[in-house]
């Protein structure tokens, strides 16, 4: 398994990590198989979505706050609920298929770690089968 460290800077983030992924799949020289995309963490998530126009991973974390506002009388003390719940709807783990050595993305894709309780430092796992 390989992990690699993302540092957010917002208390509500998208970051592209496909280039990361993609980083540990030549190293590792996987040619065929499945790679797994674990976020570690309860407020965090991880997902697939268009990386061509920055306005989408805006546009969704605006949609998840109109759905899951940050305030909304939650019984959690810590303040974080609202990322607790988004992260939950987003999913902690995405599965990508590798072919020829290659992440098999579409053209307009691109795995996003999602910040929900930011600013941090979290893990990435990455694990080929």
């Amino acid at each position: 398994m390989n992990q690699f460290i993302v540092r957010t800077h917002s208390r509500f983030e998208m970051i592209d990590i496909t280039a990361s992924v993609r980083a540990i799949l030549k190293e590792r020289k996987i040619q065929s198989g499945l790679c797994c995309v674990f976020v570690p963490h309860t407020t965090a998530a991880v997902t697939i979505n268009e990386n061509a126009d920055p306005d989408v991973p805006a546009d969704i974390l605006a949609g998840l706050d109109k759905l899951i506002p940050l305030n909304d009388n939650y019984r959690h003390m810590e303040g974080n609920s609202a990322a607790h719940i988004k992260a939950s709807l987003m999913g902690a783990s995405e599965v990508v298929l590798v072919d020829n050595g290659e992440l098999v993305l579409g053209t307009w894709q691109s795995l996003f770690f999602c910040e929900f309780d930011g600013p941090r430092t979290r893990k990435v796992y990455v694990k080929f089968t």
